[in-house]
């Protein structure tokens, strides 16, 4: 019953939405004697808050087409490489370049709630001097149920398949969530000796092993447990969303939970927007509802893949205990030998706790030192890893001097 009183909150509001878009014309009306009052400049505002917070956000666009490569503005055209009913993987070809001459990089998107357009600007800052693609997942609640399930064995299974598409020893970059699969993906490639295992894995903010400065959202997972979690947050997809039927953890309680931690910021942010509204600064409004745009749009994940996820990786961190199966198969990343790694962290991480990724050098125990690497960023949290201004001034140097040092 949670995702049709969702349904029917989202349905109830809808008139009320239409009626304060109505009454917010009146205001902008130029002709309007008290558009430009307090009054009106605080009705405006108001009725564009409200809109704003009963709105279903939609999933938003890329958006990049051109980008600074080479000292000069390239063309950049989104294609679909390859494709399955749960990822699409997308290609940001660079028009006109000679796309040999830059390392290939894959960037697994995390399936935690948020679109891949989330990585926006990670795709930006790693476009000019790099082959980029990227994962992007489909909103559980669009696959039909005769797609089949979607768990965290073939999660991995996607990411070998992506790697093969690619056709050439890539670099993979996990951002958070998928760290623990995408060392699963090249344990396994590099156990079967496959020609096309990564040349180098990036881990950024991976819950590797979340025993190490346990956040909020380790110690919730600890407190409640499986059967919890199991019988409160997952619910059946109603119609008419495509995938009628199947069994899903919605985007709108996970969006529920990333605002209760941080709540205190969120209402602040809104209350400037709010300010900002009314004093008529578009620049800084635009600002805040530009982020707001892309942090309030969610997708739902399948509960298979989702259950797993909390049960495997934190309640108890299996790959770090040695006990992660792949299929039956227990997986021991000391097998990984030739594919260099870099951990990267933030020193105010509040999802994954600083140490949780850089766990991972421990138990690729067969690596030469001369192949890894770690690198903690200061003043940031947790979207500061991969996103931001010192993301693009910090973090991609690193990444990129890393990607070339192991290029071969």
């Amino acid at each position: 019953m949670l995702y049709q009183l969702y349904e029917m909150q989202q349905a109830a509001f809808q008139p009320w939405r239409m009626a304060a878009q109505a009454q917010s014309a009146f205001w902008l009306n130029p002709t309007q004697a008290f558009a430009e009052t307090p009054l009106g400049k605080q009705a405006k505002a108001s009725l564009d808050m409200f809109e704003r917070l009963t709105r279903r956000y939609a999933k938003q666009a890329f958006g990049i087409t051109s980008v600074k490569s080479g000292g000069d503005m390239v063309v950049v055209s989104e294609d679909v490489a390859w494709q399955s009913p749960f990822c699409r993987l997308l290609h940001f070809r660079k028009n006109g370049m000679d796309l040999t001459k830059q390392p290939k990089v894959l960037i697994v998107a995390p399936m935690s709630g948020h679109f891949a357009t989330l990585l926006r600007s990670t795709i930006e800052g790693m476009l000019p001097q790099h082959d980029v693609y990227v994962t992007d997942w489909a909103d559980a609640r669009d696959v039909p149920v005769a797609d089949g399930t979607f768990d965290l064995d073939d999660y991995t299974d996607h990411l070998i398949d992506m790697l093969h598409v690619i056709d050439e020893p890539a670099h993979v970059m996990a951002v958070c969530q998928p760290s623990v699969p995408v060392m699963v993906a090249v344990t396994l490639m590099s156990e079967r000796k496959d020609r096309l295992t990564p040349k180098s894995m990036i881990l950024m903010g991976g819950p590797i092993d979340t025993r190490h400065n346990p956040t909020a959202v380790n110690l919730v997972a600890l407190q409640k447990g499986e059967s919890w979690f199991r019988r409160n947050v997952l619910a059946t997809v109603p119609a008419p969303h495509k995938g009628q039927g199947r069994k899903v953890y919605p985007g709108f309680l996970q969006l529920t939970g990333f605002l209760t931690m941080n709540s205190e910021r969120h209402i602040k942010a809104h209350q400037n927007l709010y300010q900002h509204l009314v004093d008529g600064d578009e620049v800084a409004a635009s600002k805040v509802k530009d982020f707001y745009d892309e942090y309030l749009t969610v997708m739902d994940m399948t509960a298979e893949f989702y259950m797993q996820t909390v049960e495997r990786v934190f309640i108890r961190p299996q790959l770090a205990e040695g006990t992660y199966r792949y299929r039956g198969v227990l997986i021991d990343p000391g097998i990984i030998t030739e594919t260099a790694l870099l951990t990267i962290e933030g020193e105010r991480d509040d999802i994954t706790g600083p140490g949780q990724t850089e766990a991972a050098h421990a138990l690729v125990k067969n690596l030469g030192d001369e192949k890894k690497s770690s690198y903690m960023q200061l003043g940031v949290g947790h979207y500061g890893v991969f996103s931001g201004r010192k993301f693009l001034s910090d973090v991609v140097p690193v990444i990129s001097i890393f990607v070339k040092t192991h290029k071969s």
